[in-house]
C-alpha cells in the first residue's frame, strides 16, 4: 500500500460522516435521544441530539469499504479489521442504551471486557516489554500479556468518553491522536492499524464541524467509547515491538486522556470516593474554569494534544540512553504545566485559590 492509497479512504469516510451526521441528528430527535443537563454537565442547553457516533461509525465503515475497494480486496479485511467492527459496534450498542436509559460503570464492564477479549484473540495484544536498566526486550508471556493488553484496551476506551465532556472535544483530540498513531503504524509497517487509524480520522474531520463548539450534535457515550476503543487498538497496534521502550511512542500520543483519568483515580481515592464516582474536576472543567469559554477550553486541550503527538513521532526515531533523557525532560515539564494549572489540587476551589497565589507570585517578581 502506498500513502497515496490512504488519501481515497480518508475522504469518503469524511463525505459520509459529513452527510450522516443531519440524519443522525434527526433519528436522534425521533428516538428521543438528547442530553439531559443536570449539575455535573457544562452544556446547559435542553434537547441536544445524542446520537453523533452513528456518524462516525457510519463514516469510518464507509471508509474501511473504500480501502477494502482501494486493495482489491487483498487482505484489507484481515482478522483484525473484521474484530474491530465487531467490538465497535458492540460498544457503539452498549453507549447508544446507555444514552438513552443509563447504565452505570459495572453495568457497562463486561461488555467492554469482551470487546477488549474479541480483539485479543484477534492479535492485538502487548506482547514485549524492554528492561529500562540492561536495555534488553523480553517476549511476555500470554498469562501476562493478555491482562496488561485487556487493561490497556478498556482504559483507553473510557478515557476517550471521561473526557468527552465539552464541545468538540473527544471528537478533536480522537482526530489528532488518531493522525499520530497512523504515522507511528506506517513507520512501524503495521497496516492494520493504519487501515482503522486512517477511516477513523475521515469520519471525525467530516463529523467535527457540526460538534465543534458551538455543537449542534453530540457524541454521546456511543460515540466516546466508539473512539477509545479504534484508538486502543490502533495504538496497541503502533508500538514499537524491538524499540527501546516499547509502549511510550503511543502512551505519549494519548496522554491527555489518560492523564486525565489517572488525575481523577487520584483525586477520588484522596476525598474518598469511589473511583467511578461522576465529578465537575475534570481536565476540561478546570480549563473551563481559567479560560472561561468552551471553544478557549477545548482549543487549549487540542494544542496540548498536538504538542504530545509530535513528542510521540520525535521519540519514535530515538534510540539508546537519549531516549531516556528525552522522556525525564518530558515528565518534568508535564508536571510542572500541570501543577500550574492546579490539576493536582482536589477542588476547583483549591485551584483557584493556588492560580491566584502563582499570578501575585507573578507579579511580585
Amino acid at each position: 500500500m502506498d500513502a497515496v492509497d490512504l488519501i481515497g479512504p480518508l475522504v469518503v469516510a469524511a463525505v459520509a460522516a459529513a452527510g450522516a451526521t443531519p440524519v443522525a441528528s434527526r433519528l436522534a430527535l425521533a428516538l428521543g435521544l438528547v442530553d439531559r443537563p443536570n449539575d455535573r454537565k457544562v452544556n446547559a442547553r435542553e434537547g441536544i441530539p445524542l446520537l453523533g457516533g452513528l456518524a462516525v461509525v457510519i463514516g469510518c465503515t464507509c471508509g474501511l469499504v473504500a480501502f477494502h475497494v482501494v486493495d482489491g480486496g487483498a487482505g484489507s479485511w484481515d482478522r483484525r479489521i473484521v474484530t474491530f467492527v465487531v467490538g465497535g459496534a458492540a460498544l457503539f450498542l452498549l453507549g447508544a442504551w446507555d444514552d438513552r436509559y443509563y447504565l452505570n460503570a459495572w453495568q457497562k464492564l463486561p461488555v467492554q471486557v469482551g470487546a477488549a477479549a474479541l480483539a485479543i484473540w484477534a492479535g492485538f495484544t502487548i506482547e514485549f516489554f524492554t528492561n529500562p536498566l540492561t536495555l534488553t526486550t523480553h517476549v511476555l508471556p500470554v498469562w501476562v500479556s493478555w491482562p496488561i493488553t485487556l487493561f490497556w484496551i478498556v482504559g483507553v476506551t473510557n478515557a476517550m468518553n471521561f473526557i468527552d465532556g465539552l464541545d468538540g472535544l473527544s471528537a478533536g483530540t480522537g482526530a489528532i491522536i488518531s493522525a499520530t498513531l497512523v504515522v507511528i503504524c506506517w513507520q512501524a509497517d503495521q497496516m492494520s492499524g493504519v487501515v482503522i487509524g486512517v477511516a477513523l480520522l475521515g469520519a471525525l474531520i467530516g463529523y467535527l464541524p457540526f460538534n465543534f463548539p458551538p455543537a449542534r450534535i453530540f457524541l454521546g457515550d456511543a460515540g466516546a467509547l466508539f473512539i477509545g476503543y479504534a484508538l486502543a487498538l490502533v495504538s496497541i497496534q503502533g508500538y514499537r515491538k524491538a524499540a527501546l521502550m516499547t509502549f511510550i511512542v503511543p502512551l505519549l500520543a494519548l496522554a491527555i486522556p489518560l492523564l486525565d483519568v489517572a488525575l481523577s483515580i487520584v483525586r477520588r481515592l484522596r476525598m474518598g470516593q469511589g473511583i467511578f464516582d461522576a465529578d465537575r474536576m475534570h481536565m476540561h472543567h478546570r480549563l473551563l474554569e481559567k479560560e472561561g469559554s468552551q471553544r478557549r477550553a477545548v482549543l487549549w486541550l487540542y494544542f496540548q494534544t498536538a504538542c504530545f503527538s509530535v513528542i510521540a513521532v520525535s521519540f519514535a526515531q530515538l534510540e539508546g540512553y537519549s531516549a531516556y533523557i528525552f522522556l525525564a525532560a518530558v515528565v518534568i515539564l508535564t508536571v510542572r504545566l500541570l501543577r500550574n494549572l492546579g490539576l493536582f489540587s482536589i477542588s476547583l476551589e483549591e485551584s483557584t485559590v493556588e492560580g491566584s497565589r502563582d499570578a501575585a507570585k507573578g507579579e511580585n517578581t
